[in-house]
């Protein structure tokens, strides 16, 4: 008895299913579906608008040397996070060093673009201390307090995206709200004391 045309096909079809091997993941691949994404944690991650370009480009040239190391079991973006907060941390850690001088220039070309200079200027000084308190977080707790706070995203989302327990951001958002709370008492202290000084 002759077997049709094509059978063999079939019967090898059915013993390779379950090793199906996975596509293979390229850099352009990486980047066309998750730029976005990493644009976003790095800006979660508190890297500043003027450094987003470098970090996303720094980000990568990770993704690039480290692509064939990626443990295809686990979430992209789960990895992608990782990279994006060692990248963020070596951006805030620069950043510091420079800090004053960029944001003294800020609130100058904030002032000198604006129609109403005092508007303009108490604006500036506003998003300034905002961002002042956000950087008294670890970068880990910056990010979830953003997500959830600002952007709305549910804790059980911020768990898969980051690869962590749901637990583990409610935790985190407890201490960085109590780490926000103190920054802003430090800075109102701060604030206070140079006023009763002048």
């Amino acid at each position: 008895m002759t077997r049709p045309p094509g059978i063999h096909r079939i019967v090898a079809s059915v013993f390779t299913i379950g090793r199906a091997t996975t596509p293979v993941l390229t850099v352009d691949d990486v980047h066309q579906q998750h730029a976005d994404f990493v644009w976003r944690s790095l800006q979660r991650l508190g890297v500043r608008s003027r450094d987003l370009e470098d970090a996303l480009q720094e980000v990568f040239i990770v993704v690039h040397r480290k692509l064939g190391t990626f443990d295809a079991s686990a979430r992209l973006t789960t990895w992608l996070y990782g990279i994006c907060l060692r990248v963020a941390a070596a951006h805030h850690r620069r950043a510091h060093v420079r800090h004053e001088l960029a944001t003294m220039e800020a609130i100058d070309e904030a002032v000198e673009a604006s129609d109403d200079p005092e508007a303009a200027l108490a604006a500036r000084q506003a998003e300034e201390r905002l961002t002042q308190a956000l950087d008294a977080l670890s970068v880990e707790k910056r990010a979830v307090l953003v997500m959830f706070e600002v952007e709305g995203i549910p804790a059980t989302e911020i768990a898969e995206m980051i690869g962590v327990p749901v637990g583990t951001v409610y935790s985190r958002l407890s201490s960085a709200r109590a780490d926000f709370a103190k920054a802003v008492e430090r800075l109102d202290r701060r604030d206070a004391f140079r006023g009763g000084g002048a």
